[in-house]
């Protein structure tokens, strides 16, 4: 699948319009990128790099954003069409927010979120 770069973030853009404000409002300290590729080596759609909301204690303070990284290639070569990308954006998105809230990879399959 082929898709620029800016018609990319439009769809992470669209996939965080989608997150309910209650949850937004909620998420401190953290950005959200889009990537390329993922590190040498790793086969990912998505990372969350931080410090979960469940795991900050009262030291946590002074401390650079935590990173949701959404990665455009791995995501197109998955998908044969623009919806396929638009959903595969939505659950990646999902996921890497799940993570900064403290739930793990395990949870999330149990919830259907892959």
């Amino acid at each position: 699948m082929e898709m620029n770069r800016e018609r990319f973030e439009e769809l992470v853009g669209d996939a965080l319009d989608e997150v309910p404000e209650e949850l937004l409002s909620l998420m401190s300290n953290v950005v959200i990128l889009v990537e390329d590729a993922p590190p040498p080596g790793e086969e990912l759609l998505g990372l969350y790099e931080g410090h979960a909301l469940t795991d900050r204690g009262w030291g946590y303070s002074g401390v650079l954003p935590d990173r949701i990284l959404i990665y455009r290639n791995p995501i197109l070569h998955i998908c044969d069409t623009e919806e396929e990308v638009v959903e595969e954006v939505a659950i990646t998105v999902v996921h890497e927010i799940a993570h900064h809230f403290g739930i793990d990879d395990e949870r999330l399959h149990e919830l259907g979120w892959g």
